[in-house]
Parts: C-alpha cells; structure tokens; sequence
C-alpha cells in the first residue's frame, strides 16, 4: 500500500453497517471507536487485518468492523489469533475480548500467549463482571462487590492481569480508559507497532450491572513514571498502584516468536511420502 492509499483511509472505513447492541452507556461504544481511529493511523486496509474474539459483549467486536473476523468459542480467541498470526505472518492480527472470556475459561491461554510472544495485540475490555450473561462476578470483580446473584460478595482476591501478563513474558504492557478514545487510539497503534505480544487492559465500565462504574471517570488518571524495559520494576508499580493508572507501563525488547517450520514450507513437503507408511 503506498503512502496516497494510506492517507485515504479514515476510521469509518473499518466500520462495518451493523449497528453495535451494546447497552447505552457501555464503555465499549468509544472502544471500538479507538480500534477503528488506531486501524486508520496504522493505515493497513481493512482487508489485511484481522480481528478475533471469544464470548462476551465485548468480543462482538469483529463483527462491527470491515475487518476480517472470527467469532470464536468461549475463552479461544488467543489460541485463534496465535495460529492465524503464524500461518499468516503478513496479517495485522488483533484479538478483543473481556476479563471473563479472557481470564477466566482462557486463563491458560492468556498466560501461554504471553510466554509465546507471537506478535499480535490483545485488548481486553475490563468491565470487573459478566455482562452479557446478567452480572455473575468476573476473575476481576473486588470480592466485596454485594450483588443479588452473589450477596455479601465473592470474598476472592480478584485476577491481576497485568502482573501475570510480565510474569508470563508479555512484550509491551498498557493500560486505558475508555472514556479516552483518543488516547487509547494511540496506545493501540504503539502497541501493534511494538513486536512481540502486547496486552491492552481497558477499563471499560458495564452501566448496566456495575453502574457505580461511572466514578471511573474521576478516578483514572495518567501513570506518574514513564513506561519502563525493566520488567522486575513494572511489576512493582502494577502492584502498588490503585487499578486507575493510565499509559503505557512496560516495553520489553524480547524478539518475538518465529517458527521453525514456515507456511510457504508447507507447500515444499510430500506428506504422503514424508508420513504415510
């Protein structure tokens, strides 16, 4: 694509014509505004971009861009983005879901995508609770957290994504806002210009089930130090601050994976001769 073609591209075009179904006030409306603003500063056509994503409310979003997309099954969006990314090396891939789909059924496979390092970006709508299957709390959701279907709260220490993320191998670290679609526009160019696997966690509040949420919006606020290469001392920070620091937290400079067997090898080998008997 040249430069021309490039600037052509505006986020509309990564729009696709379906109306988003979303609950009125949800975060994820202004998040699918910064993929498709991020998509258009990158200038990939939508045609050489997929986006893959599990179950959940926030991982409708494939299906709201012009994207290439898969709609995968609970909790495989990473496994899904992985393959695709190795198989097909020359695709932007980025994979979207939430703190439910991402790690609760795909704990696993968040903390081996990590370790992996394939390039490719992962954005996780954190909304702390299941929305789309009526409010159960999420790996995320404060063990105080009173609700009808879990009163008095769960009493659980709630996942930390970020700290498991770095203690995986994660390659590029951030944290956003959706209320900052411009800002989290930007933070998701770095980070797919950034090689290996990079992790987005976006605070993204449910109105519907958590509307206290709201309050996120006087709470989050730009992290106080640079991003840091020093993994040790990013983890530090993610543990002592108090879940509403903004920005890029950590860059590493660990070379993404790169298979030994590539797929144009594919095409070189006689499988019946190399494997049939």
């Amino acid at each position: 694509m040249n430069a021309e073609t490039a600037c052509a591209l505006t986020a509309r075009d990564y729009k696709s014509d379906l109306k988003p179904v979303w609950c009125p006030g949800c975060g994820d409306f202004s998040i699918l505004m910064a993929i498709t603003m991020a998509m258009a500063d990158v200038g990939r056509p939508p045609e050489e971009v997929a986006v893959i994503s599990g179950i959940g409310c926030s991982s409708r979003v494939p299906a709201y861009t012009s994207c290439y997309g898969f709609h995968g099954v609970h909790g495989r969006a990473l496994p899904l983005a992985t393959g695709l990314k190795l198989s097909r090396p020359d695709l932007l891939v980025i994979a979207a879901g939430g703190d439910g789909d991402g790690y609760s059924i795909g704990g696993n496979h968040f903390m081996h995508a990590c370790r992996r390092n394939v390039d490719l970006t992962y954005i996780v709508m954190d909304n702390q609770v299941y929305g789309m299957t009526k409010g159960q709390p999420s790996p995320t959701t404060p063990p105080e957290w009173d609700s009808a279907l879990v009163p008095g709260g769960t009493g659980l220490s709630p996942f930390h994504p970020l700290v498991i993320a770095l203690a995986a191998g994660a390659n590029f670290v951030a944290r956003t806002f959706s209320g900052d679609a411009k800002g989290t526009a930007q933070t998701i160019v770095e980070a797919i210009n950034h090689p290996g696997f990079s992790l987005i966690e976006i605070l993204s509040p449910c109105v519907t089930f958590r509307p206290e949420e709201r309050e996120w919006a006087k709470q989050v606020h730009p992290a106080s130090v640079d991003a840091t290469e020093d993994r040790a001392r990013a983890a530090r920070r993610v543990l002592t601050d108090d879940g509403f620091n903004t920005g890029i937290l950590y860059r590493g400079n660990r070379a993404p994976y790169q298979p030994a067997f590539k797929p144009d090898d594919a095409a070189k080998v006689d499988f019946e001769a190399e494997f049939l008997p």
